[in-house]
């Protein structure tokens, strides 16, 4: 079974793709029952329908009309594979027959989207748009009716209040404590972002230092900001107080509450001028002490930034703060360190040993800060470049729990940064932002089926029905997950369970429904159904093990690993990743009881203890050598990322190249290393070209630049070209290191190869050596075996 193919055509991963039929034999698996959705995923090899119409809802369950509903043409009612209630079609399906099909009901398409109009009044009986002729079996074509925009309200210059057409709105939080080269590089991205956004964006912009500046753009005379204390924790209502926007919340029929006007929150083409002006205006003019760091509110100038955004009524439009920052906040919420730099950033150790003065105030703001944004559907970017910490660790929950973008880099001159900000910006082929805002996920299952959790960049509604099971996991108790925004790649796991209110029949199918409500670019509402089916299967059938994605189920193992780690020690993380390998091999493995040399896992199962293996090494578990934001970073990305870009994470690919043909791939084993070959080394995160110590010498002798050696030369551009292309498909891009053998940066490649040559190997001539304690994985594969094998 090709499992890559299956995403593309449905975008799910499953861990298991034949469920047994108890919830008995399920322990038994080991490893959980579980899906890696990736609810936009775009391929090549599925055509997605764009309808433009209401979809069809099953009145008990609430699932969307599918292929595997059986239809009864000559009455017009449909029965609904989840709860089997029998629904009557609308008129406007007056026309369907088995040969003139609506797109949802074509068995080729499991995932079919609606674009619904905003301020419609259509419903499914009677005035929703009549599909016939958008589909038929015989002329396969499809059409979609364009959306109309979003009406918000916006303020302006003067009094009173309007409403107007805006698009989605951007507040700029700026560090003014930056250098004024790293200063500079910020001013004009930012410039060129104003410069190309749609006139209809909304634009903010607040800058701090010890003081927060919110910047009114919509007064020509001059520069106008209101300052606000950046040592205090001000509510919403008294930020709105402050900047007097509060708004006036009477509700009336069949009106928008009205805002007050004020130029805080303009469209672009209002305040193109003053924008402009505000960014090129910015300039670090605070006094640092001797010996101290720079007065930073970075908590409060977020929460300055999100009071403005709550205060303007623009949560149907999807809203993004945007936070540039190059150091530790060190005043006010969210403070992570003294001024003082006697006074050291925040270690692992110091967390694990409780020495943390600000740490758990700062997350506890922190957590109630992300609530805010879910509620207002804001979404909170954390673009930190500096030498040292930020407090990104801190700041993880708003940002991964909003589906915020986090990059952490050395400078903002650097490619790095320019690139992931022009990324945010891009736009599709009709001119709209690719952003897609306020979204939810909403699962429907047959009842056999219950709905454990989630883990991934969103949040529980905490909204329950007979569906959802009490045994909750990461973001759980509930059926429907709230997220700030998503992208075509935002990849979210989620786990079940099976009933234990009766037995299923082994054979039969079980359906599970994704239903992705979101925001389009060009604010139109969407919706992307996604069906699909699986059948039971009898405890001993061999389509379990055939149905098995080792995978998938080694991503979903990473995050329940990191979701374990947030609140356990390192060493109780790996134990429990231990535990369970060993239950998992003894349970599926072909062995003679207290035998290791009979061990053999087949080949649906042979990979997973290497992926176990390098799990327990890599950053996501091991935290020495890396600081607290780093690891919040690396654990975000994992939590987001698909199965491959995760599997690349938790084990790095190697490629070698030498003058005897074409790149091939390679063992992750020190073994890899020869003086006469270059590696291309992808921990996603890093990529490294790594040249053999002869290559190394003969480049800089300059023998690649002799017309005879014209193979060194090639050999030479080829990873280079592979490594470029690397770097530019991904984001953030990943730091490029070229190094030689025996150089002080191989370390980066060192540090994630099997370490099968070590200072205690008996034979090490002409071998590179890794200088560590720790085993290497046939040492590894040996001990598991071995306790495998004991039953």
């Amino acid at each position: 079974m090709d499992f890559v193919e299956l995403e593309a055509i449905e975008g799910l991963r499953w861990t298991w793709h034949s469920w047994p039929t108890t919830k008995t034999e399920t322990t038994s698996l080991v490893l959980p029952l579980a899906i890696m959705c990736t609810p936009l995923m775009q391929s090549d090899l599925s055509e997605l329908p764009l309808l433009s119409y209401e979809p069809l809802v099953c009145t008990k369950c609430g699932a969307v009309l599918n292929p595997y509903a059986r239809v009864d043409y000559r009455s017009r009612i449909w029965c609904c594979p989840f709860c089997y209630n029998r629904n009557p079609f609308p008129r406007s399906y007056a026309g369907i027959t088995d040969t003139n099909l609506p797109a949802e009901l074509f068995p080729t398409y499991s995932s079919v989207e609606y674009e619904i109009v905003r301020n419609s009044t259509s419903n499914f009986y009677g005035t929703t748009p009549n599909w016939s002729g958008l589909y038929s079996s015989s002329s396969g074509s499809l059409s979609a009716m364009g959306s109309v925009g979003s009406l918000a309200q916006v303020g302006g210059g003067g009094s009173g209040g309007e409403v107007r057409r805006a698009g989605p709105a951007f507040v700029f939080v700026v560090d003014e404590c930056m250098a004024e080269e790293e200063l500079s590089a910020v001013k004009n991205e930012l410039l060129r972002v104003v410069e190309q956004l749609p006139e209809s964006t909304l634009v903010g912009l607040v800058t701090f230092n010890s003081m927060v500046k919110v910047h009114d753009l919509g007064y020509g005379e001059c520069s106008r900001v209101v300052v606000l204390h950046g040592g205090r924790e001000l509510s919403a209502e008294q930020t709105q107080q402050f900047l007097g926007i509060s708004c006036t919340k009477q509700q009336h029929v069949g009106k928008i509450p009205v805002v007050q006007k004020h130029g805080f929150l303009l469209t672009v083409s209002e305040c193109e001028f003053n924008v402009t002006t505000a960014i090129e205006e910015i300039s670090n003019a605070s006094e640092v002490m001797p010996g101290h760091r720079p007065q930073r509110c970075t908590g409060a100038a977020i929460s300055a930034a999100l009071g403005l955004l709550e205060g303007c009524l623009i949560n149907n439009t999807g809203s993004r703060i945007m936070v540039f920052t190059s150091g530790p906040a060190t005043l006010g919420p969210g403070t992570i360190v003294d001024a003082d730099l006697s006074k050291a950033i925040r270690t692992h150790r110091d967390i694990v040993n409780g020495h943390l003065p600000y740490y758990r105030k700062s997350c506890s703001f922190y957590k109630r800060l992300s609530q805010r944004l879910s509620d207002t559907a804001v979404v909170l970017d954390l673009f930190a470049c500096s030498l040292d910490q930020v407090g990104a660790a801190e700041l993880k929950v708003p940002v991964e729990l909003s589906g915020g973008f986090m990059m952490l880099g050395e400078s903002f001159e650097s490619d790095q940064f320019r690139k992931c900000l022009r990324y945010i910006f891009s736009r599709d082929k009709e001119g709209h932002l690719k952003m897609y805002f306020d979204a939810t996920i909403e699962i429907v299952t047959t009842e056999d089926v219950k709905i454990c959790g989630a883990l991934g960049p969103c949040l529980s509604l905490r909204k329950k029905n007979n569906l959802v099971s009490d045994n909750e996991i990461g973001e759980g108790g509930t059926y429907i997950w709230k997220l700030g925004t998503l992208t075509n790649k935002t990849c979210i796991a989620f786990f079940f369970q099976v009933s234990d209110s009766r037995k299923p029949q082994p054979g039969s199918a079980f359906f599970i429904q994704f239903i992705t409500k979101y925001q389009h670019g060009n604010l139109g509402i969407r919706r992307r159904v996604t069906t699909a089916a699986r059948r039971w299967v009898g405890s001993k059938s061999s389509e379990v093990s055939t149905g098995f994605d080792q995978e998938a189920a080694a991503v979903v193992m990473a995050r329940l690993a990191i979701n374990r780690a947030e609140s356990c020690y390192a060493r109780d993380v790996i134990r429990w990743l231990d535990d369970a390998l060993v239950r998992f091999t003894s349970e599926f493995g072909d062995y003679i009881q207290e035998d290791p040399s009979s061990f053999h896992l087949s080949s649906n199962f042979s990979l997973y203890p290497q992926f176990m293996f390098y799990l327990r090494r890599s950053q996501f578990i091991d935290v020495f050598n890396t600081t607290p934001d780093e690891t919040a970073f690396f654990r975000l990305m994992l939590n987001r990322e698909g199965v491959v870009g995760s599997l690349i994470m938790i084990q790095p690919t190697l490629f070698q190249y030498s003058f005897d043909g074409p790149p091939i791939p390679a063992l992750l084993d020190v073994r890899s290393i020869s003086p006469d070959t270059i590696l291309l080394f992808d921990s996603y995160f890093h990529v490294v070209i790594h040249c053999g110590s002869k290559i190394a010498q003969w480049r800089k002798l300059g023998y690649h630049k002799d017309p005879n050696h014209e193979n060194l030369r090639k050999l030479l551009e080829a990873p280079e070209l592979d490594a470029e292309q690397l770097v530019a498909e991904r984001i953030p891009a990943p730091k490029l290191i070229k190094c030689d053998q025996h150089g002080s940066q191989a370390r980066f490649l060192l540090a994630k190869l099997n370490p099968s040559v070590t200072q205690n190997s008996t034979y090490t001539e002409g071998l590179d050596v890794i200088f560590t304690d720790d085993l290497s994985l046939e040492v590894f594969i040996d001990h598991l075996q071995t306790l495998a094998v004991q039953g």
